[in-house]
């Protein structure tokens, strides 16, 4: 029998050290990112007590008014780099908010292995907020609100072919498909492909693609009817354009493409490979909402 235990024990060990090995390898593949598609996400905190699946008070209660700010992705966010406006019902019907728009305080963290769920900020907007319609039976209000936030994307390509002579075998190909590895993040990367672009000079196509869904655009810019964001390249032996323009794309159905070239031709004979990172700048908008049911209080 304490050999039969023994054996289960040991066994269980090695089980577990190749489960650590297994993970540590998928972190590695990833390129050390954990990735994802998701980024700040917000929800509206409880209102009260819940009635056929929807929160539910009485016409005369007071009801709390938060929105809980939960990092999903793996870029962290400064004090203020998170704007929360209310959109709905009419301000005239509700009282006691604090205000109607407002900014993270605190720094939420990125997910990692470390903190694997992601930080998280609630922000309040009311502790003791109240209608002042008065209601007969019961109605459902829907609350509305806009989470704005500044997100980073970056696309690591670790094995980018440098070659004068596309002809020449050795080391590495260039017309291909490339690896790449990308943050946890609502805008994503779904493949990079490396071509020439004339003798001695490389380029890398990045198709690029929104796919959380909300709106998009640059840091400095309010959003338009256009989705915009930035680029740029850690390399400056390379450029980088979208639709003609410079370290700048538009995204026509959730979607773009990013052109990287280099600027100079390869000297005669190069043959070699070099990683090179491309990051995403924008800010992303998101629509939430929850519904809240008012009942008429008897008294």
């Amino acid at each position: 029998m304490k050999q039969t235990m023994a054996l289960i024990a040991v066994f269980s060990l090695l089980l577990l050290v190749a489960g650590c090995d297994t993970k540590k390898a998928e972190t590695q593949q990833r390129g050390g990112y954990l990735g994802g598609t998701q980024g700040i996400i917000g929800v509206f905190e409880p209102f009260g007590g819940e009635e056929e699946g929807v929160y539910a008070i009485y016409e005369t209660e007071t009801f709390p008014l938060s929105v809980a700010l939960k990092n999903k992705g793996e870029y962290e966010l400064k004090p203020n780099d998170v704007t929360v406006k209310l959109l709905g019902p009419a301000r005239e019907e509700i009282q006691g908010l604090s205000s109607w728009e407002l900014k993270n305080r605190q720094t939420i963290e990125k997910i990692s292995e470390l903190v694997p769920d992601g930080g998280e900020e609630v922000i309040s907007f009311a502790t003791d907020a109240k209608f002042k319609t008065d209601i007969t039976g019961y109605t459902d209000r829907q609350w509305f609100a806009n989470v704005e936030y500044k997100y980073l994307t970056e696309i690591v390509i670790p094995e980018v072919c440098l070659k004068e002579d596309i002809q020449d075998p050795r080391v590495c190909e260039i017309r291909e498909d490339k690896a790449f590895f990308v943050s946890g993040a609502p805008i994503t990367t779904e493949a990079v492909k490396e071509d020439t672009a004339g003798k001695g000079v490389v380029a890398l196509k990045i198709l690029v693609k929104n796919v959380a869904g909300g709106r998009v655009t640059k840091v400095s810019e309010d959003f338009g009817i256009r989705d915009i964001l930035s680029f740029r390249i850690d390399d400056p032996a390379w450029e980088c354009k979208s639709g003609g323009k410079d370290n700048e794309a538009r995204l026509i159905d959730g979607k773009t493409e990013i052109v990287c070239k280099l600027k100079d031709p390869l000297p005669a004979d190069t043959i070699s490979t070099k990683q090179v990172k491309v990051t995403l700048e924008y800010k992303y908008r998101e629509l939430i909402q929850e519904t809240l049911r008012l009942k008429e209080s008897i008294e």
